[in-house]
């Protein structure tokens, strides 16, 4: 039986990863592992992680490009540097930027 574990990072918080050069704001969370068998064992199995941890979606970007990520707790770490993220899709979803986590913006459909 597996434990719940409870997410440290929270939608809308800015955060970088552990291990490479890329930092993104989370939009969606998932209690575990929650993607496909080929993407995770794409990995290299060194750095490969644990799938009972929360994974977290990010609007992400790196030098060169923006994208979407997924990416284990394990692997992230916060970030208080401030900088603003240039995702284009930051502002369709987030507003006020606030000691490093933004708030949700909500979408009215018509």
């Amino acid at each position: 039986m597996s434990t719940v574990r409870n997410a440290r990072f929270q939608i809308g918080q800015v955060v970088r990863h552990r291990l490479y050069p890329f930092r993104g704001v989370i939009f969606d969370v998932d209690p575990s592992f929650s993607n496909t068998e080929e993407w995770y064992a794409s990995i290299p199995q060194d750095v490969r992680p644990a799938r009972d941890q929360p994974f977290y979606h990010l609007l992400a970007e790196n030098a060169d490009t923006e994208y979407v990520a997924y990416v284990s707790e394990q692997n992230l770490l916060p970030d208080a540097s401030d900088e603003p993220l240039r995702h284009p899709q930051v502002p369709e979803l987030f507003e006020d930027l606030r000691d490093g986590v933004f708030r949700f913006r909500f979408l009215q459909e018509h």
